[in-house]
């Protein structure tokens, strides 16, 4: 019996025998591409011309050549299979778009629980471990009202902000992505299991590091990257000027991601990160409204679990009679007297509606009395 794996299936193979080979980072990874092309070709490249890569010692060429690695990407493969996970590369149909518009983008993206479409709209929440009541409050709050609102809340399931912000969502009934710096068989920190689990029945784990990885500090950095990559926007609570959550703002302004701060006491040092990035240019958040109304438009329409489609988030603040009349109104310009015809509702309510839409940006009025629907 013939116990190797398909041949379709070795593109991936070679993705997670790369990825499982230590000291071959996002960074190194990203410059093997560029070199010698896919993972298939940078396992095949002689040790000589790996050698001649900036960043490519003895050491690890060695590990390439000889792909040296604690465990086998089709035993990696075959845990993954047999505990439920996937493995996403960055060709599958469901990795997530966003992280497709990085720099970096993990090669591989290991998850427990689903990716589903409506987490395209997705703000991560982030902040101190060592955090005050203030925050955690806040976290909390503002997390159930993203997710109640349709948006999907992205955080790092580590103490404090972390896990006050999945609570939140998970209270609220909404979905929360977990990014963590361990693989999937290393839950930290440990006491957070049982968040974890529930996590993973309203979202997903995520991780780009293999099955076995232990927590190590210079990681918990390195996914940050993610955790912002996987969002439209990154909300700090409680950052002081040490905290590593100033690393998830500084790869969200690298990203373009929009990036907002909750201010705290102007006398606690807990807040003088968050502080420093609202005096710097961060959006103020007074309310979940303050970053529905700042972040940006999608690029594709959004398909949310109500399917409703929406074009920008500042739409989820509308209440239910307002979509209706959003509804109205095309991508193509249309005359007024044409959109309050397609309606069989009070032409009075249809103006001063319109009216209140056109506030709040998400439709356009043109000369001649045309309005259309906003998208940016």
């Amino acid at each position: 019996m013939d116990d190797r794996p398909p041949e379709s299936e070795q593109p991936l193979l070679d993705q997670i025998q790369l990825n499982l080979i230590h000291g071959v980072g996002p960074r190194l990874r990203r410059i093997l591409s560029e070199h010698f092309g896919t993972a298939s070709q940078i396992l095949k490249t002689p040790r000589q011309e790996l050698l001649n890569v900036p960043g490519i010692g003895k050491k690890l060429a060695d590990a390439i050549c000889y792909r040296s690695a604690k465990s086998t990407a089709e035993d990696e493969l075959k845990r993954c299979r047999e505990f439920g996970y996937q493995i996403l590369s960055e060709e599958a149909d469901d990795y997530p778009s966003l992280l497709k518009e990085m720099p970096d983008p993990p090669s591989l993206l290991y998850c427990k629980g689903s990716l589903l479409p409506e987490d395209e709209l997705a703000v991560a929440i982030v902040g101190s471990r060592k955090c005050t009541h203030y925050g955690l409050q806040q976290a909390e709050k503002i997390a159930g009202a993203l997710a109640r609102s349709g948006i999907t809340v992205v955080s790092g399931l580590a103490r404090g902000i972390d896990r006050a912000a999945h609570e939140g969502a998970l209270k609220a009934g909404g979905r929360t992505l977990a990014v963590m710096a361990t693989g999937l068989s290393h839950i930290y920190p440990p006491e957070h299991r049982n968040l974890a689990e529930q996590v993973t029945n309203q979202g997903a784990l995520v991780t780009e590091f293999p099955l076995d990885q232990a927590p190590v500090a210079g990681l918990f950095p390195q996914r940050n990257r993610i955790i912002s990559g996987l969002s439209m926007g990154v909300v700090l609570i409680e950052a002081g000027r040490k905290s590593g959550a100033l690393h998830t703002a500084r790869h969200a302004y690298e990203q373009g991601r929009e990036v907002f701060a909750v201010p705290g006491r102007i006398d606690h040092p807990a807040s003088a990160g968050c502080h420093d990035l609202i005096r710097d240019g961060a959006m103020l958040v007074r309310s979940v409204e303050d970053i529905l109304e700042g972040l940006g438009p999608v690029k594709t329409p959004v398909m949310t679990a109500q399917s409703r489609e929406v074009h920008t988030p500042r739409e989820l603040v509308l209440s239910e009679f307002e979509r209706d009349i959003l509804n109205l109104v095309t991508l193509e310009p249309q005359h007024l007297n044409e959109i309050i015809q397609s309606s069989s509702l009070d032409s009075s309510r249809i103006l001063s509606t319109l009216t209140i839409l056109e506030m709040r940006k998400v439709v356009k009025r043109l000369p001649g009395g045309f309005l259309v629907r906003a998208t940016g």
